[in-house]
């Protein structure tokens, strides 16, 4: 009688999935062998074939998935057991090592449990959970090809890892404190002659230190969440006066005491994935001021490894700050002498397991109660996003280089595309540098060492954009340049396996086929090509990214059109001078630049609009991180209980915003309440795009909501509602970010669309 044999490609590998497989066999009675063959796992079997299968997909272990299993019949072998073989490196299938997940409960009730060997252990991992992305070079998913291949197995743990029936039967970052990765607590580079680094690091804590910790993927600076003066302290060392820092609550029931939960963000919170969810504060809100930077907000996360458990067991504190250790714009650190070194910190908790694979954690926000991603990093990466079947593709390997700031880049092949984690803003060199480390870092995994289309942001001057073409003369591949909104547009559709749709791309920045800044757009797309049908009115930049920076400039320039100069700098003087950086000297040289047309691009940005009226309210006069003015914009009105009517004008395809401005400046000066005008400026801004989709639809039924302005929960509803209302099916991202970390997504796709 013939065997069977099943190639299955999937998240198979690091998950148990091997294990698995031998003990389904083994209570089906059917013989034959499994084994890892580099990027997917090979099943030979000698019966029930059918009934083998069909259990094969529905009992998988909690974080492995099937993307395909391909089977053959193969001569009769003769098989008188069920084994599993040692891993061969060779195939060319597709599979990928799964994220990095939280600790499972067994483990932690082990590092809990006075009578485990494994108690108080901080790297405590079985095949459920723990480490994977992080800590691996290249498949198969082996412990030679991981970090943990620097710590051999001892006795007890080697047991563990050849037993099919245990958890841990190859669990390749298993370990105890035997054989095992060690903490090491080190204040001014010197080592602290301590038995237990995490309890003297959680005594530290208590007394307002700040404590470099180096975990899973990275590294967070960590203080006490309710000791203003610590805060302070961390912000100052940082020169980040204002961005909210994110927290760190021992359980669930602390953060329901702070916050205002759906059932959809506590379910998040707990998944094994772990991201930072942005949640709203309460009215019992604990925390100071200065934690969050006047936002109605607050980043929330549990414990996801041993370590975070451990330190909230010895700390007096249930909420602690833990925001990632890095340089404003470079990558977080990983290096534990580099960590030891930092400046910034009174003490490093560090370990001495390398990361391979930088990965920052991920971070979600909820709009009309569904998932929206802000960073899809940690706990996902290195998921791929399957294109759809809607789409007709091509055999192309692709690599996209996504834009400049706030970069992921993505690796497609066949149907699939795998972004890679957060890599951040690659106008600066060590950014760069991390992006070229990731990108090889992926590849190793993937096993793609060739490509066809090396696909990038269409702005002549990114980074990214240069290192493209270095990679397209590398590879002799095609290279394909993709405007930045129709990047967005495609990524939201195929979340949504959309043929069609008519996009608004609503963001700060991309630059368009008019070689002037776009980012208040109406697009058609089909997916292989895109029009755009109408836009925001452009307004010019005075001083360029000066008019980002100090949004007053921007202000200034999208009234001019609504009043004549002297009635302008009026206004502006005698309500706004102090929101210029040289007060009435620089209202005049604004009015002069714009006027003369010197050093002013044309922008048609939401983005910046919405700055914009975040000055003419006195809520914001500095950026001093990205989507600052607009954040607090967003805050202001979240406050209001009688938005005021703002009247929204479109002439020519265009949203007249400077109307909008003119009316916000207006009720501002005659005393109305700024929390009821940033309410009714939001609403005329998203109205607006709405009314200029819907007027350019044509026989197009769906229209797409994309980029960072879709972030602001009040705008997203705003959307959504008078959209639908209009009869018309809506979509926003599902499993891509609204905002730039989805763009290398959608250059990759169109790669793979194109003919």
């Amino acid at each position: 009688m013939a065997s069977q044999k099943l190639l299955v490609e999937g998240i198979v590998q690091g998950v148990g999935f091997r294990p698995f497989v031998y003990r389904l066999a083994k209570d089906m009675g059917i013989n034959g062998n499994v084994r890892n063959l580099g990027n997917i796992v090979e099943i030979n079997i000698d019966s029930n074939f059918d009934q083998f299968k069909e259990r094969l997909v529905n009992e998988l272990p909690p974080i492995a998935s099937i993307n395909s299993i391909k089977s053959e019949e193969i001569p009769d072998q003769n098989f008188s057991d069920f084994t599993i073989l040692e891993s061969d490196d060779y195939s060319d299938g597709v599979s990928v090592i799964p994220p990095d997940v939280s600790i499972c409960d067994k483990c932690l009730e082990e590092i809990r449990d006075p009578n485990n060997r494994r108690y108080k252990y901080p790297f405590n991992a079985c095949t459920d959970c723990g480490p994977r992305f992080t800590v691996i070079d290249s498949v198969p998913y082996d412990r030679i090809n991981t970090s943990m291949n620097e710590f051999p197995l001892c006795d007890d743990c080697l047991e563990e890892y050849k037993e099919p029936m245990d958890r841990r039967y190859h669990g390749e970052a298993i370990c105890c404190e035997e054989c095992g990765p060690e903490m090491m607590l080190y204040s001014n580079s010197k080592l602290v002659n301590t038995d237990d680094p995490i309890k003297e690091a959680a005594k530290q804590l208590g007394k307002g230190k700040i404590i470099a910790i180096k975990g899973i993927g990275g590294t967070h600076l960590v203080v006490d969440a309710y000791n203003k003066k610590a805060i302070q302290t961390l912000r100052d060392r940082l020169n980040r006066p204002n961005q909210a820092f994110a927290v760190m609550s021992k359980d669930l029931e602390t953060v329901e005491d702070y916050t205002i939960l759906s059932e959809n963000e506590k379910k998040t919170l707990k998944s094994r994935e772990r991201p930072i969810v942005v949640v709203k504060a309460n009215k019992d809100y604990p925390f100071p001021e200065n934690l969050t930077g006047g936002l109605h907000t607050i980043g929330v996360m549990l414990p996801y490894s041993p370590m975070h458990y451990l330190l909230f067991d010895e700390s007096e504190s249930d909420t602690l700050v833990m925001t990632s250790a890095n340089i404003p714009g470079e990558p977080m650190m990983i290096d534990s002498d580099e960590i030891i070194n930092l400046e910034i910190a009174d003490y490093s908790l560090v370990h001495n397991r390398e990361i391979l694979n930088r990965c920052d954690d991920s971070v979600v926000r909820f709009r009309n109660d569904e998932l929206s991603f802000i960073r899809r990093s940690r706990g996902y990466t290195p998921t791929p996003v399957e294109i759809s079947d809607n789409y007709d593709i091509n055999d192309y390997d692709v690599l996209s280089l996504g834009p400049e700031l706030d970069v992921t880049f993505s690796i497609a092949t066949k149907n699939l595309v795998y972004p890679s984690q957060h890599i951040g803003n690659t106008n600066k060199f060590k950014t760069l540098e991390f992006l070229k480390t990731a990108i090889t870092h992926l590849e190793n995994i993937l096993k793609i060492n060739d490509y066809d289309v090396i696909a990038c942001d269409l702005h002549p001057n990114f980074f990214t954009t240069k290192l493209a073409k270095e990679y397209s003369d590398k590879y002799d591949a095609q290279l394909l340049q993709v405007q930045h909104h129709y990047a967005h547009a495609v990524s939201l559709m195929n979340d949504n396996k959309c043929p069609e749709a008519v996009v608004i791309a609503a963001d700060g920045v991309g630059y368009g086929d008019d070689n002037t800044s776009w980012g208040g757009e109406i697009l058609y797309s089909n997916v292989e090509s895109y029009k755009r049908l109408a836009s925001l009115e452009a307004h010019k930049m005075p001083g360029g990214d000066q008019a980002t920076k100090y949004p007053a400039r921007m202000l200034a320039s999208i009234l001019s059109t609504q009043y004549s100069n002297e009635e302008l700098e009026r206004i502006l003087k005698e309500n706004y001078s102090h929101l210029f950086k040289y007060g009435e000297k620089e209202v005049e040289m604004v009015l002069k630049q714009i006027d003369a047309n010197l050093n002013v691009g044309l922008s048609s940005s939401t983005g910046r609009v919405l700055d914009s009226v975040a000055v003419a309210l006195d809520i914001c006069g500095e950026r001093t991180y990205e989507g600052e003015c607009s954040m607090k914009l967003e805050s202001a009105a979240y406050k209001s209980s009688n938005p005021i009517a703002i009247d929204f004008e479109i002439k020519d395809n265009k949203l007249i915003t400077s109307k909008i401005l003119k009316d916000v400046v207006e009720n501002y000066i005659n005393g109305e309440n700024k929390k009821d005008i940033a309410a009714g400026a939001q609403i005329a801004v998203a109205k607006g795009l709405s009314e200029l989709a819907i007027e350019n639809a044509g026989n197009v039924d769906t229209i797409g909501a994309t980029g960072g302005v879709f972030y602001n929960e009040s705008i997203s509803k705003t959307c959504k509602e008078y959209i639908t209302k209009n009869g018309f099916n809506f979509i926003q991202h599902k499993n891509s970010c609204s905002g730039d970390g989805s763009v290398s997504v959608g250059q990759a796709i169109v790669a793979k669309v194109k003919k």
